[in-house]
């Protein structure tokens, strides 16, 4: 019997990506709403409880206002906004946090999939913090850049508009209060005691993401050098399909941000010395960053290869 999966919000570029890679899929039945019908609270209560798997794509408050109107026990959801990513409720979606993280979302209910910024960060703070490398006290700075697809339908349209403005050619830096929306998620999940100094930069391009953390070894127990903090993420992630960490030394004199579009794959590239280091995740925001992640999560708790229909 084949698995009944519902994209609420399937127009948006999320529900759109997530549809590209298990739209042809034989092993699942794609619910598709009317188009004309998809703001109907009584039509979206049908789709919503008639499938197995629930892809939320979707802005928060619609997310929430989706999950009230569940009341199937037996729909599983995976919420691709902000809304679920810090209830103790849900479980967060970055399976190659833990084993023990991949075995909560192969039996959740209530998946939260993780946000493009605060994947970059957690792939390199968050096993730091764990293997005791990064004290939880630590005063991080993390700067993050990305392709505008990650601003969705408006953003888009904007960057490919004829006409646009010049300012566009050139990479721009919001979240200039500080208080970006991943921001909790960022903290929560590390287990970090304050939340990091983050700056996020939009540049002219489709998609890929680089997000860099800056570290000073002398505030880090022991002291340990750029290649040794390389060594421990390399060993953490030894086991990991998506997740990889270049060889020290390999990738030291300049990164691409959209070298893994396309991908669901998450490189990690240390560089640095004895007394300062950088961590940068390489990734699509639009593969492991969003819909590619939504995926995998859906394949961990359907039981298959999480590769399945992502390579």
């Amino acid at each position: 019997m084949k698995t009944k999966v519902y994209i609420d919000g399937q127009s948006g570029t999320t529900g759109l990506q997530i549809y590209d890679r298990i739209g042809q899929r034989e092993d699942l039945e794609m619910l598709r709403i009317p188009e004309e019908l998809r703001h109907d609270p009584d039509e979206r209560k049908k789709y919503l409880n008639s499938a197995d798997i629930v892809f939320l794509c979707l802005p928060d408050e619609g997310a929430r206002e989706a999950v009230s109107f569940i009341d199937n026990p037996n729909v599983r959801v995976i919420d691709a906004s902000t809304a679920h990513r810090t209830n103790p409720d849900w479980t967060y979606g970055y399976p190659e946090l833990s084993k023990a993280q991949r075995e909560a979302i192969r039996t959740s209910k209530r998946v939260a999939n993780p946000g493009c910024h605060a994947t970059g960060f957690i792939s390199t703070t968050a096993p730091l913090v764990a293997m005791g490398v990064l004290p939880k006290d630590y005063p991080m700075n993390c700067y993050s850049l990305t392709g505008y697809s990650g601003g969705g339908k408006k953003m888009i349209a904007e960057y490919e508009a004829e006409g646009r403005s010049e300012l566009l050619d050139a990479p721009g830096i919001y979240g200039l209060n500080l208080q970006h929306k991943h921001l909790p998620e960022m903290q929560t999940v590390t287990g970090l005691a304050y939340p990091p100094v983050f700056m996020p930069v939009v540049d002219d391009y489709y998609k890929g993401m680089a997000t860099t953390i800056m570290l000073q070894n002398r505030l880090l127990p022991g002291q340990p050098s750029a290649e040794e903090i390389c060594a421990k993420l390399a060993d953490y992630y030894r086991d990991e399909h998506f997740v990889s960490v270049v060889p020290f030394g390999e990738n030291d004199s300049k990164l691409y941000a959209n070298k893994l579009a396309g991908t669901n794959r998450l490189e990690i590239v240390v560089c640095g010395h004895e007394e300062q280091t950088t961590v940068t995740a390489v990734f699509d925001n639009l593969g492991k960053g969003a819909s590619g992640a939504a995926v995998q999560n859906m394949n961990i708790m359907l039981g298959l290869p999480e590769e399945t229909g992502l390579e």
